[in-house]
């Protein structure tokens, strides 16, 4: 599925971007089933399992920023997810067996509170080798104006970064004891339908959406089938049932790679969002001078 240029585009940097990759059929039912979530928002008072919401949310107003898990909140997201055409482009990456590690939809309401801050996905979920990256499906266009990912390249041959703020996991890394050069961060945009796939241990963030514009970007992460959490994997059954390609193994494959645990847990517990409002301090803020060439 993938060209050798741009497999070694991804070893190089530790990301790629492919255009065009969902059909228009496939991708208006992504639109509107996520659009069906969002209305069903209404009348929910807080986060839930399935939703979490922006600073402003009311019942009567819902301002969802993420659907969690969305493969397990219906079964054609869950069909999506292990649809060949990304599923060809996962095995050129990390091999013919692949696991769907976990998914969610991150909606950008377009508020201060849906920007996120520089991490590692690695952070989050270690596991006993690195063969894992996320694909981001893009249900809008993403542009300059509303809130593109940013990617900072080669940093996934690198270190694993302090994401803790006053002894607790905060899912930031520590803006005063990293050594990165944040004006070398390339943004990803592209056409609806298209997908960015990075490394689990790239550095990445994204601001704030304040274009009125949506943007929209299913997430799924996926991971080779030799690649278990260091956390624990939980169910068996269920882990394995989230084989997305090829046969699942009992054999995982350790190898030499830098690990930082996410404990002690967050301050505040959940979504990225939730877990970062403990950040030592924020990148992209729009008063913050370090985050203007983004803003």
């Amino acid at each position: 599925m993938l060209t050798p240029a741009q497999i070694d585009t991804y070893r190089e940097k530790g990301y790629l971007v492919i255009e065009d990759v969902v059909s228009a059929s496939s991708l208006a039912r992504l639109k509107a089933l996520t659009e069906e979530f969002v209305d069903k928002a209404a009348g929910v008072p807080g986060h839930t399992d399935v939703y979490d919401v922006a600073d402003g949310h009311t019942p009567e107003a819902p301002l969802v920023r993420r659907i969690k898990l969305p493969h397990k909140a219906h079964a054609e997201f869950r069909a999506f997810a292990s649809d060949p055409v990304l599923t060809d482009i996962m095995a050129d990456l990390l091999g013919h067996d692949v696991r769907l590690h976990g998914g969610k939809i991150n909606l950008k309401p377009g508020t201060a509170a849906d920007a996120v801050e520089w991490h590692q996905d690695w952070a989050f979920y270690p596991h006993t080798n690195d063969d894992l990256l996320a694909v981001g499906v893009m249900l809008d266009d993403m542009d300059l104006e509303n809130g593109p990912i940013l990617m900072l390249p080669g940093t996934h041959r690198g270190p694993v970064y302090d994401h803790h703020a006053e002894g607790k996991f905060s899912g930031a890394i520590d803006l005063d004891s990293c050594d990165l050069d944040f004006s070398k961060a390339e943004t990803v945009t592209g056409r609806a339908g298209s997908i960015s796939v990075h490394h689990v241990r790239l550095v990445h963030g994204s601001s704030a959406n304040l274009s009125g514009k949506p943007r929209r970007l299913l997430l799924w992460e996926y991971a080779a089938a030799d690649a278990w959490p260091l956390m624990g994997a939980g169910d068996l059954d269920e882990f394995d049932e989230r084989m997305v390609r090829g046969d699942p193994t009992l054999a995982p494959r350790l190898t030499d790679v830098p690990v930082r645990i996410p404990l002690p847990a967050a301050l505040h517990p959940g979504s990225i969002f939730e877990n970062q409002r403990a950040a030592a301090a924020r990148f992209f803020e729009p008063a913050d001078s370090r985050s203007a060439a983004y803003s």
